[in-house]
Parts: C-alpha cells; sequence; structure tokens
C-alpha cells in the first residue's frame, strides 16, 4: 500500500512580526490523542457448521469444518482540528493540529453453529475457543493503541506551533494523514492475523471435535 511523506517547505521567521509570533503562542500546543470505541459483542446462533465454514472463506486450514466463528469490521478515523491564528495580510498564520484518532470495531459477532444448542456442553467449548478470538482482537487493539500514539506524536506533537502560508497547514496535515498515518494505522490493525492464527491450531481443532464425550464428533458425521 502506497504512502507519501510530505514535507513541507518552511516560512521565512520575516514573515510574521512580533506581534503575530507572540498571537501564535497563545494557541494551544499540537496534540494527538488515539482513543478506542467501546467495543460491543454480538452472538448469533443461526447458521450450521456447513455455512460457517463457507463463510470462514480461505482462513479455513483445509480439511477443517468451523463450529464456531468471530468476524470483526474494524474502525480507524482521524479528526482534525486546526486552531489558527492569521496575520494582518491574511498571508500567513500559525496553526495547531489537534489530531483524534478513534479505533474499534463497529461490529463484532460470535458465531457458534446451530447444531449445538446454548447450554450444552459443546456450545459453551466452542463459545470458549471463540471468545479467546474475541480477547486478542481487543488486546491486540490496545497495544495498536500505543504504538501509533508514539509514532503520530513524535510527528505532530512537535512542541511548538506551525507556520505557513493561509490554509496550508490544515491541507497538507489532512492529505498526510490519509495518504501515510491512516494506511499505517490499519497495517497496524491487520497484524492481528498472527494471533488469531495461534488460537486455531490442528491440535485445538482436534480437541474440539473430540470435547463434551464425542458430542460434537457426533454431529460432525
Amino acid at each position: 500500500m502506497r504512502w507519501t511523506l510530505l514535507v513541507a517547505g518552511s516560512v521565512a521567521c520575516g514573515a510574521l512580526s512580533a506581534v503575530d509570533l507572540a498571537e501564535c503562542e497563545r494557541l494551544p500546543m499540537p496534540a494527538v490523542s488515539v482513543r478506542l470505541m467501546e467495543n460491543q459483542v454480538g452472538f448469533n446462533t443461526e447458521f450450521g457448521y456447513r455455512s460457517l465454514t463457507s463463510i470462514g472463506g480461505d482462513k479455513v486450514r483445509p480439511g477443517s469444518q468451523v463450529l464456531g466463528l468471530t468476524r470483526a469490521n474494524a474502525v480507524a478515523r482521524f479528526n482534525l482540528n486546526m486552531p489558527t491564528y492569521r496575520d494582518a495580510s491574511q498571508r500567513y498564520e500559525c496553526a495547531s493540529p489537534q489530531i483524534t484518532l478513534t479505533l474499534g470495531f463497529n461490529q463484532m459477532t460470535v458465531y457458534v453453529g446451530k447444531e449445538f444448542p446454548k447450554g450444552s456442553c459443546a456450545y459453551k467449548e466452542i463459545l470458549a475457543h471463540e471468545m479467546r478470538h474475541v480477547k486478542t482482537y481487543q488486546a491486540h487493539l490496545a497495544s495498536v493503541q500505543k504504538e501509533v500514539q508514539g509514532g503520530i506524536s513524535n510527528r505532530f506533537a512537535t512542541g511548538s506551533v506551525w507556520r505557513g502560508a493561509v490554509g496550508a497547514n490544515y491541507a497538507r496535515v489532512l492529505q498526510e494523514l490519509d495518504e501515510r498515518w491512516l494506511p499505517y494505522v490499519n497495517r497496524e490493525i491487520g497484524k492481528v492475523e498472527e494471533p488469531q492464527a495461534l488460537i486455531d491450531t490442528p491440535e485445538e481443532y482436534e480437541r474440539l471435535r473430540n470435547a463434551c464425550n464425542g458430542e460434537v464428533r457426533k454431529v460432525l458425521q
């Protein structure tokens, strides 16, 4: 995925007077905040294990049957606020990027095959397995929050206001967030597939097939 680091040309300090510079100092310092959405988990028992195997697609190990499934739709959204001060000529400005990144899942659904009634031993075993996936999603998102907070803060929370031609700062920051940082955040979120794969081992599949004194295996025959 392409990303571009935009390097802006600096504006000579002489473009702003001492009075202007004093007004610039009244602006808040640039800041970055990364927030996690409150995640709601839904549960679904409408589909049989054959349908779940089909829904799982290429993530399903060859020859495996999906008894349960966890699906999550990730969201990464930037909000940019830019308090500014413009000089008397309306040609130059000081600006302070205030960036908020919101991370989360706008939908997370745990599926258990309809062949396994709620309350049964098999249902409980399959649900427990899927909840490991839910916790992995949540833990990974928390780690992404820390990782991207550092990188984005180092870039934008510079400790001083930005200077440039009127409107240039907002356009430049918005473009960089869209072209560089949003793809970066999405890549970091996508790394969750690695720890998820460690849960769905052949050994774990075999354990579930033989769980509950053969209750699961009988359904699959």
